[in-house]
């Protein structure tokens, strides 16, 4: 396994990081979700991403009960806050209420004295961007969280933010988390340029497309049993539309250039995302051991600049 700074900062986070997203706590049995996380591990995998909102409190729980039997400092722990955790007015975003209480909360679930990395899971436009920044940062000096971050906030939003922790000299942003993969690359445009110049580094989740990229899905053939799109817990695209023919053709004709690298469908994606310097880690997800250690797999797998392009080709 190869590890990358967290953009500008210090820490360093595994290139494949395992999250818990409709997975752990949820859909997925809590004795496979112990196996997973300690393939993870023994796979050199250090970065482990959850959230309140999943599965509302149980994925962080059980995420923290399987790494409780690991020394704290040698794993990298993200969760994140601002989807709805109770019925109150009070229960959800990013005002220092929610935020303080919900850090307090996921510690008592983790079961653990800090969080190495605390993330605004999305943008709150009803609260100001001041309290929730000083709410963030006076966690930091209190020591229950050791960064803080962002997920699925736009260019501008982000700039907003790196103006005003300039400015009132708050700790800085130090990772966004966004979607990307090879068929969803809208990050490219502004937020990867924009991240790669402040230092804020990307944990990018879905960097598989929920399993479209990993080429299990076959134009014209059934879904495959115990795959994601065939569980209604976990399927999340086939109603968006995105279960294409044709997306899957196009995917399929990949299969040459994994072949000739000798690596998988997954790596081949994976890699793809990882080829670029802005990117800290990709977040798998996974409720097999053997789809976590075939996605390890993926780190340190490079191809020419004309084989990406290929690859692009084929998408396009």
């Amino acid at each position: 396994m190869n590890y990358r700074k967290l953009g500008k900062h210090g820490v360093k986070v595994s290139e494949v990081g395992l999250g818990s997203w409709l997975t752990y706590g949820g859909a997925t049995e809590n004795d496979a979700a112990k196996a997973c996380i300690e393939t993870a591990y023994d796979a050199g995998i250090n970065f482990f991403d959850t959230a309140n909102a999943y599965a509302r409190g149980k994925s962080e729980e059980v995420v923290g009960k399987v790494l409780s039997a690991y020394e704290r400092s040698s794993y990298v722990l993200a969760t994140k806050v601002f989807f709805p955790m109770g019925d109150g007015v009070n229960d959800r975003g990013l005002s220092r209420k929610h935020i303080t209480e919900q850090c307090h909360a996921s510690l008592k679930r983790l079961g653990t004295d800090y969080i190495d990395l605390y993330q605004c899971h999305r943008y709150d436009l009803e609260t100001p961007l001041a309290e929730t920044l000083s709410t963030l940062d006076d966690l930091v000096k209190q020591g229950k969280i050791l960064y803080y971050g962002v997920s699925q906030w736009s260019a501008a939003q982000i700039t907003d933010a790196v103006t005003m922790t300039q400015e009132r000299g708050f700790n800085p942003v130090a990772s966004n988390q966004p979607v990307y993969n090879a068929l969803n690359r809208d990050l490219e445009r502004e937020v990867m340029p924009l991240c790669g110049r402040e230092g804020i580094g990307l944990v990018v989740y879905s960097p598989l497309a929920q399993g479209l990229l990993t080429g299990k899905y076959k134009p014209g053939a059934p879904l495959p049993e115990g795959s994601r799109a065939a569980d209604d817990k976990q399927n999340q695209f086939l109603n968006n539309g995105n279960l294409d023919e044709k997306v899957l053709a196009k995917v399929e004709n990949l299969l040459p250039l994994a072949e000739r690298h000798g690596v998988s469908m997954s790596q081949l994606a994976l890699a793809w995302c990882l080829r670029k310097p802005e990117v800290s880690s990709v977040i798998i997800g996974a409720s097999k051991p053997a789809q976590v250690t075939d996605n390890a797999g993926a780190s340190g797998v490079s191809l020419s600049p004309e084989e990406w392009a290929e690859m692009d080709a084929v998408l396009a």
